[in-house]
């Protein structure tokens, strides 16, 4: 075979081998085998969630942060609710933060892609100089006059993206732009979510201050009763006294409880990006349980694919990939082209002159020799950022999960105790009714009065935390699994309209 039929049978397969080394390498998505439903929705006919090695279906998690979720907080029936996060979704510090972020991830991505384009520029301007006699050869001392020098140059260059650099480079910027928008849109389910478990905590606050405040009433008149009792010698100071004391420590929790509700106001206005003091949220007790949303069964696990904190992990593997891809190409030949055409004068008016042209055409390739093992590291360093970035994707979906099972099982077993404190305050309300009787007819003393209404106090403020403690473990559930479980709606399709508008 002649050398030079040789010779181009390997060239190619050198530049093929050459253009494979400095490539990024093909993103592979972790395997991360999830099972296909929640544990804690299982119907109370199954066994425990099968494993994959008994024959359950898994799949691998893909990103779906645009996956439409609705506007979830519909779903609690509550006008004074939807108001409250549609004012912080427009006004909240924490989303201008964010949507700022965004700005800067999309012009660093724009930055990158400009890459990809010629770069062509102009520059017109004068020069005034006077040479020395030596330089242009001639005695030394001969009067040399100054000079003036007009130019207009039109220049351009272009990098050949012969190994990958720009497009890689043009890669990993779109992906962190994309990490940079799912944030966003956590930050927003975030506060979101914040709004209304601060809202529902301020109302289960409002209800357990109704029950305190109907206490204090029923103290209130039991003093009176007592007062009025041993005025006329029917019944020693020791009743009378330990009334007062029941009374005062019932005004004493009022008030204490009453700074709690402050504090959790002042913890709503700022969500709404209001001054606390500016800001006043007027009572609306937590009575009813009933209109919170009903969790299907059997969610799937495919759900978790949409959460924005999961698709920010997902793109900044990808982004740590691309990386890759950059650090290698810097180990071989760059190749740029150039161009520059104008013209040069004396005068101005003669620099536009066919006569003043000048051009230039030329081509640079440049490659590292010598470097120290500096870019050999970078390289290294890449590799390590992709590790990384692949342990933290699978740690968000571990703890993705975790929460949601977290939040399941309090629903469930909130909803358990529900039930049964139900069936408490019932008997709670008898017994206090009957011990009320028997203490007027004095067929029974005042300390087994106040026994049985201090027991119906303590059920009835347990009931009303138990209906917050549900409220609040419902709006947990739905940002654990990123903003609902029914995928309705067209409004998280999209970048949401605050970040948008900034970006503008």
């Amino acid at each position: 075979m002649k050398p030079n039929l040789i010779a181009r049978g390997v060239a190619p397969l050198v530049a093929a081998l050459l253009l494979t080394a400095c490539a990024a390498p093909e993103f592979k998505q972790p395997q991360m085998n999830v099972p296909a439903a929640f544990k804690e929705t299982q119907t109370p006919s199954a066994d425990q969630v099968r494993t994959a090695a008994d024959g359950s279906t898994w799949k691998l998690g893909q990103p779906a942060e645009r996956q439409a979720r609705g506007e979830w907080w519909l779903a609690f029936h509550d006008t004074a609710l939807n108001e409250l996060i549609a004012e912080a979704t427009k006004a909240n510090a924490n989303l201008e933060v964010a949507a700022a972020r965004v700005r800067q991830a999309r012009a660093i991505a724009g930055i990158a892609e400009a890459d990809r384009m010629p770069q062509v520029g102009v520059n017109v301007g004068a020069q005034r100089n006077r040479a020395s006699a030596l330089s242009l050869g001639l005695p030394a001392g001969t009067p040399v006059a100054p000079g003036t020098a007009y130019s207009a140059n039109l220049t351009a260059s272009y990098e050949v993206d012969l190994f990958g650099r720009v497009s890689s480079n043009v890669s990993a910027a779109r992906n962190d732009a994309a990490s940079v928008e799912a944030m966003y849109r956590s930050v927003l389910l975030s506060v979101q979510a914040d709004v209304a478990q601060t809202y529902f905590r301020l109302r289960a606050t409002d209800a357990e201050l109704d029950t305190l405040n109907r206490t204090v009433s029923l103290r209130e008149e039991s003093v009176k009763v007592n007062q009025r009792r041993f005025d006329l010698g029917d019944i020693g100071e020791f009743d009378l006294s330990r009334a007062k004391t029941e009374l005062s420590t019932a005004r004493a929790e009022a008030i204490g409880l009453q700074r709690q509700r402050v504090t959790t106001e002042h913890a709503l206005a700022v969500l709404l990006g209001k001054p606390a003091g500016s800001f006043t949220a007027g009572a609306s007790p937590l009575l009813d349980s009933s209109l919170l949303p009903v969790i299907p069964a059997g969610l799937p696990s495919t759900l978790l694919e949409r959460r924005p904190d999961i698709a920010a992990a997902q793109r900044n593997m990808e982004a740590a990939n691309a990386r890759i891809g950059v650090a290698r190409s810097a180990m071989f030949p760059a190749l740029t082209i150039s161009a520059n055409g104008g013209g040069a004068a004396g005068t101005f008016a003669d620099v536009f002159k066919w006569s003043s042209r000048s051009w230039m055409l030329g081509a640079l390739m440049s490659m590292p020799l010598i470097d120290g093992g500096r870019n050999n590291a970078n390289i290294v360093r890449s590799e390590a950022a992709l590790q990384e970035s692949v342990g933290s994707y699978r740690q968000s979906v571990l703890t993705a999960f975790a929460e949601v099972e977290d939040n399941l099982a309090g629903l469930r077993i909130l909803s358990g105790q529900t039930a049964q404190i139900d069936d408490a305050v019932v008997s709670a309300r008898r017994s206090a009714d009957l011990a009320q009787k028997l203490y007027a007819a004095g067929r029974s003393s005042y300390l087994d009065l106040l026994d049985a209404q201090r027991n119906l106090a303590t059920v009835e403020r347990n009931a009303v935390q138990l209906r917050g403690g549900q409220a609040v473990t419902t709006v947990a559930l739905i940002r654990s699994l990123g903003g609902g479980w029914d995928g309705a709606g067209p409004a998280a399709a999209q970048l949401p309209q605050t970040a948008m508008q900034a970006s503008n």
